[in-house]
């Protein structure tokens, strides 16, 4: 198959250039989808021109939109730090939620049957404590 060195070393560094190109087709077209200040008809032109003309299309999508595409990609990756962020808060919350819920989910418990009415009686007191402790400022 390869006669030589030379060939082998050849065949290596095409297949690098390919790879590379593929990775950066990858990124272009990531970046397009993921922009929001293109609409579906301008994203339709660029997808046909990176397509039809791989190699001159995303030379032109790099030099005309190139400029932006780490700004796009840092505020998709904000933005997904942000949701992180909130749903984390959202499933950790102190408490459990706010004291009503905790008062519904204790009366649910005791109409199934759960747990009695003292026991009721004692996390609903628990949960009012907190509630007070909470809104309370602290001298």
């Amino acid at each position: 198959m390869f006669d030589d060195n030379g060939s082998f070393l050849l065949a290596m560094f095409e297949f690098f250039i390919f790879f590379a190109w593929f990775m950066c087709l990858f990124w272009v077209f990531g970046d397009l989808f993921r922009s929001k200040d293109l609409g579906g008809v301008a994203k339709t032109f660029w997808t046909l021109f990176l397509i039809f003309l791989p190699i001159l299309g995303m030379l032109v999508y790099l030099i005309a939109r190139g400029g932006g595409m780490t700004e796009r990609a840092l505020a998709a990756q904000a933005e997904a730090v942000r949701r992180q962020d909130a749903y984390i808060r959202s499933v950790a919350a102190p408490g459990g939620g706010s004291v009503t819920d905790e008062i519904a989910s204790a009366k649910e418990l005791l109409d199934s049957g759960a747990i009695s009415a003292t026991e009721f009686e004692s996390l609903k007191a628990s949960a009012l404590t907190k509630a007070k402790n909470t809104t309370t400022p602290v001298a």
